[in-house]
């Protein structure tokens, strides 16, 4: 992807429209593509451990060696290696192995220092002083202050969609510096609290000063590429010179399917070590038979209905709130999530620090429903809710919500988008869509989301008493009184917001029995996942 963003930019899987993160795409593997591998393949495959009717291996001790083969749902030809455009799962994995943020989101969604050892803030919080680690890039280059302000100059160009933007917007970059090789002092444009979150955004990622060619890309990650064709295959060496201490193992191979079923079997088959995003169903079938391991990491899937709030009939409070009133959260935990999740109340973040977890829980309510139609003068409306195969359970909890709507005379009609564009069609089209987003810090939620400036306002949020909410929550050093103000744009996103977040799930991955390392407690898009640095094969 270039600077641009392209309409038809593939976002299957994405990390936070999950992020904002299917079926087969253009250029994945299908199950016929999956058992047609080479036979040299197949014959590695065959020494994983795992085969159809056989017990799965286990991995014992962490131990060297070996090349992991993970199996990703992808986007296609339009893949990229450019890590400060990523977007769809795969692309951060790859990324991830790669390259190196100033920090990561940890398991509890709090930023941990990576590249940065630390950081420090003036009173004021406008200021903000980074040392940096001693890491070098894969061509022995050290990573310096430099290359810092470049890869952040890079993803704020003015003509730049890149996903960090958003987050990354709040530094005055002609004012900050390099002190020295490996100090930057950051100087933000106002007060920003949480500016640690902004360097573990998604995207953020440290690229040597003047890279712009990632065909065969130089980072300081914990893999050096040696392999990409977008849509089937990435490889990479281990690095042995990493900064965080060299992998166990020798290479790492990223395979792309877009078909669940191919994903799993290439698992079973022996062909991967590795799948990503499975439903509870695919995961509850195969748990019991031990020939896999099933990871369900938690809180990592946040699943919702998006209303825009600028475009009829959207643009009347009464009716966003009555739509959030119709929907059986039981129900679509129970038949759409299969019930390996929970309710949520209509606001991003459940479990997360600062979520409003005194608000009373919404529960179906078709009076009331009613009652708001009637006041906004919308009875018997005929709604199309825009929705997708791109991601599992998108199209079951459009299908369900239509049924439900029935009950105060709403007649729903569904509509099934392209899996290869959906995400980005949405961005703008359709007024009612099915959403689902990945894992972030409710700061990042709210500043990439639904401020009026914000990159990837789906909803059209945009409500300048909201702004400064938020701008006061990110000028206070004191944590109770940020916590109040979180509390009060909650409530208003409560009432008056565009998302209906029905159900928060757990994401899940499924591995050989010889893969050690897997981190069962981080949710997708955090520090600890896809984290195959860590990983080894028994």
């Amino acid at each position: 992807m270039n600077d641009h963003k392209p309409a038809t930019r593939p976002a299957t899987a994405t990390p936070e429209a999950a992020a904002d993160s299917g079926p087969l795409g253009r250029g994945g593997l299908s199950r016929r593509g999956f058992f047609g591998l080479t036979a040299a393949a197949v014959t590695l495959g065959a020494a994983s451990g795992c085969t159809a009717g056989g017990a799965a291996q286990e991995a014992g001790p962490p131990r060297p060696g070996g090349r992991l083969r993970a199996v990703f749902p992808g986007g296609g030809a339009e893949e990229v290696l450019d890590p400060h455009t990523t977007d769809l799962y795969a692309e951060v994995a790859r990324a991830k192995a790669l390259f190196d943020k100033l920090a990561e989101y940890g398991s509890d969604m709090s930023p941990q220092p990576r590249l940065a050892e630390r950081w420090e803030s003036s009173p004021d919080l406008t200021t903000w002083r980074v040392p940096l680690r001693q890491a070098v890039f894969h061509d022995g280059r050290p990573v310096r202050a430099a290359d810092v302000l470049y890869s952040y100059a890079r993803i704020l160009r003015p003509d730049s969609t890149r996903r960090a933007k958003a987050s990354l917007s709040v530094i005055d970059l002609p004012n900050s510096r390099a002190l020295d090789d490996r100090t930057v002092e950051f100087r933000l444009k106002r007060p920003y609290a949480e500016f640690p979150n902004a360097m573990a955004t998604l995207g953020a990622y440290i690229v040597p000063e003047g890279a712009e060619d990632f065909a065969a890309p130089i980072g300081s990650g914990p893999f050096r590429f040696t392999s990409f064709e977008p849509g089937r295959s990435f490889r990479a060496a281990r690095n042995p010179d990493y900064w965080d201490g060299a992998p166990h193992l020798d290479e790492l191979e990223i395979l792309i399917s877009n078909d669940e079923a191919a994903r799993v079997n290439a698992l079973l088959g022996g062909q991967a070590d590795y799948a990503h995003d499975l439903t509870a169903t695919t995961a509850r079938s195969h748990e019991a038979t031990g020939q896999v391991r099933i990871h369900r990491l938690p809180l990592s899937n946040f699943h919702a209905l998006a209303m825009k709030v600028d475009r009829p009939p959207f643009d009347r409070p009464e009716v966003r709130q009555a739509l959030c009133h119709l929907v059986d959260r039981e129900e679509m935990v129970r038949s759409v999530l299969q019930g390996s999740g929970q309710v949520a109340n209509d606001l991003y973040g459940k479990g997360y620090k600062y979520y409003a977890d005194t608000l009373p829980q919404r529960v179906q309510d078709p009076d009331r429903a009613k009652s708001l139609l009637r006041k906004a003068g919308a009875e018997n409306l005929t709604l199309q809710l825009l929705t997708s195969d791109v991601a599992p359970g998108l199209r079951e909890a459009a299908l369900a919500f239509a049924d439900q709507a029935k009950k105060a005379g709403i007649t729903v009609n569904v509509t099934l988008g392209n899996k290869d564009t959906y995400w980005s069609d949405i961005a703008d089209n359709g007024a009612l869509v099915s959403y689902r987003s990945g894992a972030m810090p409710i700061e990042s939620h709210i500043s990439q989301r639904l401020l009026s400036g914000s990159t990837t306002n789906n909803t059209k949020w945009r409500r300048p008493e909201f702004d400064a909410l938020y701008q006061q929550a990110q000028s206070t050093s004191d944590e109770s009184h940020r916590a109040e103000l979180y509390g009060a744009m909650q409530r208003q996103l409560f009432e008056e917001g565009g998302f209906c977040w029905w159900g928060v799930s757990d994401w899940i991955v499924a591995t050989a029995g010889r893969v050690g390392g897997v981190d069962d407690g981080a949710p997708a898009n955090t520090l600890d996942w896809a984290r195959f640095d860590r990983v080894w094969l028994g």
